[in-house]
């Protein structure tokens, strides 16, 4: 094999981990029902299935390009693959919610260690701008087409028994692709220098894990549980954690040590606008998926299949939405972001007259959906572009390193927030009215968050952007 092959090759190999992680967000969305049938689970299991995942994710994410640079990409990039692997292997047999949502934790973790690399290989493969930019593409498109599948393999397996029961396809699917992406990256993939220069921030790990367990996890079992007095103590402990991590990171960055977050980074206005604006879109970004989903199929009984096919629709949106923003953005700044938000606020109040009025034909339903699809293509490759383009290049990395472990946050308390309040509202014998009465309050304040973004944006510098990097959800 030549060496162009190679490079390509090796470029689709690395992109399985985007495509696995991101696929293994989107496909549980649809199948939350199914998947709350399988295993016997409460209300809140179903909102841990996607939080846990997310909040792995966003504690090991850092930590996760660090230990690439430590022990090789090569090999880091194969363990997390197998234990990516694995972990959807105990999904799929998981008897209980406890057991699913323990896999789904190390699903998330294994993830933040093999996402890392397949960025950073791109790198060492493309070091050509011109070729770096299309393999950048390539991997973004990756990406984007996962969501697209993963919301209609949600729809469509559920609906599937063959051997096993359908929702367990959903990740023992992963198996025969995760098994061939590490054995081809033992096979092919080049090894990379390790730096071993720094110590790993152990404290500062344990401390983020800490404080985004103890804040999401007691807003969705607390909730449930008529919010008893453990759930008050772990969210006033959490926000003691996160004062302490700052501190923690502070001193450490004063002794020129190597903390996990720059801190240095707060210190740019910019920055944390734009840190503002992504808090509350990511809120609205899978808790939107969440509501929906269960309204459509519990409350209004849609089947899984009808519901994924729907969701693919949006996705359609995302993709082409997300291909036509990137150049316009260069071009008109941020208020593309902002025509986006605008769409997705007006295609959340015509969700709400369609559900609501029943004046609107069906036939419809695709339409707005894709147009809300439009609205997020819009903001999402973008947002990150818009945080960092103030940020020198020598903090580029760390930025972006920050903002990913802010956007998963993010979306796992929107799922605690906005879900919590969609969930609350339904008692425990719900009608169709008790669904509709919960789905309006919920995307109501899904709207209203999204108009909090629109100010955010607005109070954001337009500004020249130094730094150009296209966030990949």
């Amino acid at each position: 094999m030549n060496r162009l092959s190679l490079k390509w090759l090796s470029l689709v190999i690395v992109s399985t981990s985007v495509f696995l992680a991101v696929i293994d967000i989107f496909i549980v969305n649809v199948a939350l029902p199914s998947i709350r049938q399988g295993v016997q689970g409460t209300e809140s299991d179903m909102q841990l299935i996607i939080a846990l995942y997310l909040l792995g994710y966003a504690a090991f994410l850092i930590t996760g390009g660090r230990l690439g640079d430590h022990y090789g990409k090569k090999r880091v990039f194969i363990v997390s693959m197998l234990v990516f692997t694995f972990s959807s292997l105990l999904c799929g047999i998981a008897q209980t919610a406890w057991q699913l949502n323990t896999a789904r934790f190390i699903q998330g973790i294994s993830a933040a260690f093999m996402i890392p690399q397949g960025i950073s290989y791109i790198h060492v493969l493309f070091p050509e701008h011109k070729e770096r930019i299309k393999a950048l593409g390539v991997y973004g498109s990756i990406a984007g087409s996962a969501s697209v599948i993963g919301q209609f393999l949600g729809g469509i397996l559920p609906d599937i028994h063959w051997i096993v029961s359908g929702w367990r396809l959903l990740f023992l699917i992963n198996l025969p692709l995760g098994l061939a992406a590490a054995l081809l990256a033992a096979r092919y993939l080049t090894d990379t220098v390790q730096q071993r220069e720094g110590r790993f921030d152990i404290s500062g790990v344990a401390l983020l894990t800490i404080a985004l367990f103890g804040l999401v996890y007691p807003l969705i079992r607390g909730r449930e549980s008529g919010w008893p007095l453990w759930s008050i103590l772990a969210l006033a402990g959490a926000v003691g954690a996160l004062f302490l991590f700052r501190y923690d990171q502070q001193r450490k960055l004063s002794a020129r040590k190597n903390p996990l977050i720059d801190m240095q980074l707060f210190s740019y206005k910019d920055f944390n606008i734009a840190l503002c604006a992504v808090l509350f879109y990511f809120m609205v970004q899978d808790s939107y998926f969440l509501i929906n989903a269960i309204f459509m199929q519990t409350g209004l009984g849609y089947s899984s299949s009808e519901t994924g096919v729907l969701f693919v629709f949006q996705g359609v949106g995302y993709v082409v939405a997300s291909l036509l923003s990137i150049p316009l953005v260069k071009r008109y700044g941020k208020r593309v972001l902002q025509g986006g938000v605008l769409i997705m606020m007006v295609s959340l109040v015509m969700h709400l007259v369609f559900f609501s009025t029943g004046s609107i034909p069906k036939a419809a339903l695709p339409v707005i959906l894709f147009f809300y699809g439009t609205g997020c293509g819009s903001v999402l490759p973008s947002l990150l572009t818009m945080a960092l383009k103030s940020i020198p290049v020598r903090f580029a990395g760390a930025a972006s390193g920050t903002f990913s472990t802010f956007q998963q946050t993010a979306i796992a308390l929107g799922i605690g927030v906005s879900g919590g309040i969609f969930f609350s509202l339904l008692g425990h014998v719900p009608s169709l009215a008790a669904y509709m009465g919960a789905y309006q309050v919920a995307t109501g304040v899904n709207i209203g968050f999204l108009a909090l973004v629109s100010i955010f944006l607005y109070i954001l510098p337009e500004g020249q952007q130094t730094t150009t990097v296209t966030a990949i959800h």
